[in-house]
C-alpha cells in the first residue's frame, strides 16, 4: 500500500507533466500524440526487446547462422521450448490399471525388486571393472619391474672402483703409457662400505654368490678341499630371505637338495655308480624334509604325541604314529596288557616311517624284533646295505611276496595302512610291473609328491643300458630313473607351479628326478624380482664342478657330456659378461674361469685329470675369455699387472707355464691390430720382449697418419707426434731390456731405420705446410732412401724396391708435395729443373706401381 509521501510524489510528476504540455508549440513536423500508460508500457517493452536483440553477443548470432545453415528455425525453435515442459506423473512409475491398495503395493514390491537388481548390477559392474584395473595395473607394474630389472642387470651389480674410462683416454697416437697407468682396480665392491642389510635383495645376493665363486676358484687353483654347494647355502641362508608366501618350495630348500644331491653333507661314499649317487642324494633330500615335517607335527601336538624325557629316533617314530594313528586305538607300543585289549600292530608302519625319515638301523632294529616281519628283516638289511642295489634273489622273494599281496587284495577288517607292507615289499622288488600297478590300484596311497617320489627313487635300480635290457629272474624287470622321468615328463610345468603359484616346484621336482640341466635352464629363465635366474647360474657352478651334469639329462632330452657341459659354461659365461659390461673385470674373470672350468669337466679341469677332449676345450675357451678381458679398458693391467708379462697380474694363475703366456700374448696382440686395436696391441707385444713386432705397429700406424696428414686430417698432426713419441720410448726401453737374441736386434734396427725415415717425410710435409718450400725441397733431395738429388749421377738399381712398405705406401703423398713446392721456388741455377727430371725418371721407373693419376698427370704439366 503506497504512503502519503509517494502519492504526493506522482501528484507533483503529473502536475509537471502537464505544464510542459501547455507550453510546448504544436509542430507540423512532430503532431502530438496521445498514449495512456498501458500503452507506454507495451511501447516500451517493445523497444526493450529490440535492443536486448540488438546487444546480443557474437556466439549467440553465430548460433543463430549454423541452425539456419542446417535449415532451422532459431526463433521457431526458441518458442517450441518455451512451451516444452518436463513433469513428473503419476502413471510414470505406477500404472493407472492398479485399481486397490494390493495391487499398488505389489506394483511398489515389483519395482523396488527391479530396482534394486538394476543398482546391484550397477555396482557389480562398477567393482568388477575396479577389480580388472586394479589387477591390470598390478600385471602391468609387475612388467614393467621384470622388464626393467633385465634391462638394469648392470645397475644390480657391485659397483667397482673403476674410473670413468673418458676420464683416463689417450690420444691415439700416444701409446707406450695408456695402459700401464695403474687407475683399475682390483674389482672389489665399492658398496663394501654399505651395509648388507641396506641393498636391494637381487644385489646382496649377486654380491655374496661372487664372493663364493672367487673363494671357488682359489681353493681349486691351489689343490685345496672346497664344498661349493654348501657354500653357496651358507651364504643364501646368511641373506636372511626365507619368507614362505605360501610357497611349498622356496630357494633355501633347493640349495639344501643340491648339497644333498653332490653328497657335500656327509662324509661317506657309497661304491655305486654316478648316477645312483645322486639318486640316494635325491633321497636322503626327502628324508631329511620328512624328518624337519615329522618333529614339527610333535611339537604341534605334545599331548598326543607322549614324547616324554628320552628322545630317541625311534622314539620319535611312536610319538609320531600316536598322532597319525589316534583314531585306531591303543598301538602295539604302549599296550601295557595285550590279554585285556588287542593293539594295534603297527610294525609296518614304524619301519615304514623310519625309512622315510632316514632312520635306517632303526629300521632293521624294528623288523628284527616283530614276529611279523622277522623275514622281510634280512631283506631290508641288504636293502640297507646295498643302497637300493640288491641280488636278483632277493628281488624276487620280494616281487613273488607282493604278488601274494595283490592276490589277496583288500580283506574285510584290514586295516589301511598294512598297505605299507606292500610298499616296502615292492621297493625290495625293485619291479616295473608291481610299481605300476600299486599306483595304478592304489591312487590316493601317497599324501604328497614328496612321498611319491621318495617311493619311486627307493625303488629305481642302476640300469646302464636302460630297463628294457635288464631283466631279472622269471622276467622280473626292474624300474629305472628314465622310467620316473618320463612318468613325470607326462605333465606341464604350469601342473607342479599351480598356474605360476608356486614356481621352484617344476624345478625342484627336476632336480629330484635328476634331471639337472633341464633345471636350470627352466630356472635360468625366470627373470623375475627373485633372482632365480643368479641361483640358476650358480646352481650350474656346482653342478659341473663336480662333474654330474651329463648323469640323467631327462627322457627325450638327452645331450651329449659335452652338449651338457657346453650349455652350463654358456649360462655362465653370459652371467659373467654382465659384470664385464659394467667394468668389474675382476669379478668377471672369476665367472670366465668357471665358465671354461665347466666345459672342462669341472673340478678335474684343473687338476689336468680331465680326457684329453675336454681338457683342449677349457684351454680354448679359457684364452678366448682372457682375450675378450685384454681388449677392454683396463684388461692389460688386471692380466698381466703393472710391468711384466703376466707373473704380476692375474694370468698366471692360468697359464703358469711362461712360454704358453708368450704364445697366447701373442695371439692376443694379433687380434688386438685385426680389431683396430694397436695401442693395446703395442702394450703387449713390449710386455713380451717382442720390440720388432711393436715397432713395426708403430710404423704402421705412423705411415697411415703420414697419410692422412698429407690429405689434410685435422688431427693428423697431434697423432704422428704421439707415435713417434711411442716409438722412441719403446726404444728406450728397448736398450735395459734383458735376454735380447740377436736377431731380434737386427730386427728391431730394421724397425728403427724405418721410423726415421718416416720422421724424415713427415718434417718435409710439416715444412710444405707453414709455407717453407725451398727448405722441404732441400729435404727432399737429401732423402737417403730416394734417388732425387740433383747433384747425384743417375743410379740403375731400383732402391725403391728395398724400402719397407710403410715408407713406400708415403711416396706418391711426398711427390706430390715435391712438385707442389717447385711451383712456388724460382729456379736460379737449374737445380730445380734437375729435381724434376729426377722425379719424372723415378715415376718412369716405377709406372708398375699403382699409384694415383693424378701423380703422373701433375709431372707431365710441371714438364
Amino acid at each position: 500500500m503506497a504512503t502519503d509521501s509517494d502519492m504526493s510524489s506522482w501528484t507533483d510528476l503529473l502536475h509537471s507533466s502537464t505544464k510542459l504540455l501547455e507550453q510546448a508549440a504544436p509542430s507540423a513536423q512532430f503532431p502530438p500524440l496521445q498514449r495512456n500508460l498501458d500503452q507506454l508500457e507495451a511501447l516500451s517493452k517493445k523497444l526493450k526487446s529490440k535492443t536486448l536483440r540488438a546487444e546480443a553477443p557474437s556466439q549467440s548470432i553465430a548460433a543463430t547462422r549454423l541452425l539456419a545453415r542446417e535449415g532451422l528455425n532459431a526463433e521457431q525453435l526458441a518458442r517450441d521450448l518455451k512451451s516444452f515442459e518436463l513433469k513428473t506423473t503419476f502413471e510414470d512409475v505406477f500404472p493407472a490399471e492398479a485399481t486397490s491398495v494390493e495391487e499398488y503395493l505389489q506394483q511398489v514390491h515389483e519395482m523396488a525388486i527391479v530396482s534394486a537388481i538394476q543398482e546391484a548390477q550397477k555396482d557389480n559392474l562398477k567393482s568388477f571393472n575396479d577389480h580388472m584395473m586394479k589387477v591390470m595395473e598390478e600385471d602391468w607394474q609387475k612388467e614393467k619391474r621384470d622388464f626393467l630389472q633385465s634391462l638394469s642387470r648392470i645397475s644390480t651389480l657391485p659397483k667397482t672402483n673403476i674410473s670413468d674410462s673418458s676420464t683416463g683416454a689417450t690420444r691415439p697416437g700416444q701409446i707406450a703409457s695408456m695402459t700401464s697407468s695403474p687407475q683399475v682396480s682390483s674389482g672389489l665392491p665399492s658398496m663394501e662400505l654399505v651395509p648388507l642389510a641396506n641393498k636391494p635383495v637381487l644385489e646382496k645376493k649377486t654380491s655374496v654368490y661372487a664372493e663364493v665363486v672367487k673363494n671357488l676358484n682359489s681353493a681349486r687353483e691351489r689343490g685345496l678341499p672346497f664344498k661349493p654347494a654348501t657354500a653357496f647355502k651358507g651364504a643364501y641362508d646368511s641373506l636372511g630371505l626365507e619368507t614362505s608366501g605360501g610357497k611349498s618350495v622356496n630357494m633355501q630348500k633347493i640349495w639344501h637338495l643340491i648339497q644333498t644331491l653332490m653328497g657335500e653333507d656327509t662324509a661317506v661314499q657309497w661304491n655305486v655308480s654316478k648316477k645312483m649317487s645322486l639318486v640316494i642324494g635325491a633321497r636322503r633330500h626327502l628324508e631329511w624334509g620328512h624328518e624337519k615335517y615329522m618333529i614339527d607335527t610333535i611339537q604341534s601336538h605334545p599331548a598326543q604325541a607322549a614324547l616324554g624325557g628320552v628322545v630317541g629316533n625311534l622314539q620319535r617314530i611312536h610319538a609320531f604314529l600316536r598322532i597319525r594313528l589316534r583314531d585306531y586305538g591303543v598301538l602295539d607300543f604302549d599296550a601295557g596288557d595285550a590279554r585285556r585289549q588287542p593293539p594295534v600292530d603297527t610294525t609296518w608302519q614304524q619301519i615304514y616311517f623310519c625309512l622315510r625319515t632316514g632312520y635306517y638301523e632303526e629300521a632293521i632294529e624294528v623288523a628284527r624284533s616283530s614276529r611279523v616281519s622277522n623275514q622281510f628283516a634280512s631283506q631290508l638289511t641288504e636293502w640297507i646295505t646295498t643302497r637300493g642295489m640288491v641280488s636278483a634273489e632277493i628281488a624276487a622273494v620280494a616281487s613273488e611276496e607282493c604278488d601274494k599281496m595283490l592276490r589277496m587284495g583288500d580283506r574285510v577288517g584290514r586295516a589301511a595302512y598294512d598297505k605299507k607292507k606292500l610298499l616296502l615289499y615292492a621297493i625290495i622288488s625293485g619291479s616295473r610291473r608291481h610299481i605300476d600297478r600299486l599306483l595304478r590300484d592304489l591312487p590316493t596311497l601317497f599324501n604328497t609328491i614328496e612321498d611319491f617320489l621318495w617311493f619311486k627313487l627307493s625303488a629305481v635300480r642302476d640300469c646302464p643300458g636302460g630297463s628294457s635290457s635288464v631283466v631279472l629272474n622269471e622276467g622280473l624287470v626292474p624300474y629305472s630313473l628314465d622310467d620316473l622321468q618320463n612318468y613325470l615328463n607326462k605333465f606341464e610345468p604350469s601342473y607342479y607351479t599351480k598356474n605360476g603359484k608356486d614356481p621352484l616346484v617344476y624345478p625342484y621336482v627336476l632336480l629330484l628326478s635328476i634331471q639337472l640341466l633341464p633345471a636350470v635352464l627352466y630356472l635360468s629363465k625366470e627373470m623375475g624380482v627373485e633372482g632365480y635366474n643368479v641361483d640358476a647360474t650358480h646352481i650350474s657352478i656346482v653342478l659341473a664342478d663336480h662333474g654330474v651334469l651329463s648323469e640323467g639329462a631327462g627322457a627325450g632330452q638327452k645331450l651329449g657330456v659335452m652338449d651338457a657341459f657346453a650349455e652350463a659354461s654358456s649360462i655362465i659365461r653370459q652371467y659373467g659378461s654382465v659384470y664385464l659390461r659394467a667394468g668389474d673385470l675382476s669379478t668377471a674373470l672369476e665367472y670366465y674361469a668357471q665358465a671354461a672350468a665347466a666345459v672342462g669337466g669341472g673340478q678335474l679341469s684343473w687338476t689336468g685329470r680331465g680326457n684329453i677332449d675336454q681338457q683342449w676345450q677349457r684351454n680354448l675357451m679359457l684364452k678366448q675369455l682372457l682375450t675378450e678381458l685384454l681388449l677392454r679398458d683396463g684388461g692389460i693391467y688386471l692380466l698381466l699387472g703393472p710391468r711384466g708379462s703376466g707373473e704380476e697380474g692375474e694370468l698366471a694363475r692360468f697359464l703358469t707355464d711362461v712360454k704358453a703366456r708368450q704364445q697366447f700374448l701373442l695371439e692376443a696382440s694379433r687380434q688386438c691390430q685385426d680389431a683396430g686395436l694397436y695401442d693395446r696391441s703395442i702394450e703387449i707385444q713390449k710386455r713380451i720382449g717382442a720390440f720388432s713386432m711393436a715397432l713395426d705397429t708403430i710404423n704402421k700406424c705412423l705411415s697411415e697418419a703420414v697419410c692422412a696428414l698429407a690429405r689434410g686430417r685435422l688431427d693428423g698432426e697431434s697423432r704422428t707426434a704421439g707415435l713417434i713419441q711411442s716409438g722412441n720410448e719403446l726404444l728406450e726401453t728397448y736398450k735395459y731390456y734383458p735376454e735380447v737374441s740377436l736377431q731380434e736386434r737386427e730386427h728391431v734396427m730394421e724397425q728403427q731405420t724405418v721410423l726415421r725415415e718416416l720422421e724424415a717425410i713427415l718434417s718435409i710435409h710439416k715444412l710444405a705446410r707453414v709455407g717453407h718450400y725451398l727448405d722441404a725441397l732441400r729435404e727432399v733431395a737429401k732423402l737417403p732412401f730416394l734417388p732425387l738429388d740433383p747433384r747425384a749421377p743417375d743410379t740403375t738399381p731400383d732402391v725403391f724396391q728395398n724400402l719397407s712398405p710403410h715408407v713406400q705406401a708415403c711416396v706418391p703423398d711426398l711427390l706430390k708435395i715435391a712438385l707442389s713446392c717447385l711451383d712456388y721456388v724460382t729456379d736460379t741455377d737449374g737445380s730445380l729443373r734437375a729435381l724434376r727430371t729426377k722425379i719424372a725418371n723415378f715415376l718412369a721407373n716405377n709406372l708398375n706401381r699403382n699409384w694415383p693419376r693424378d701423380l703422373y698427370e701433375k709431372v707431365a704439366r710441371t714438364l
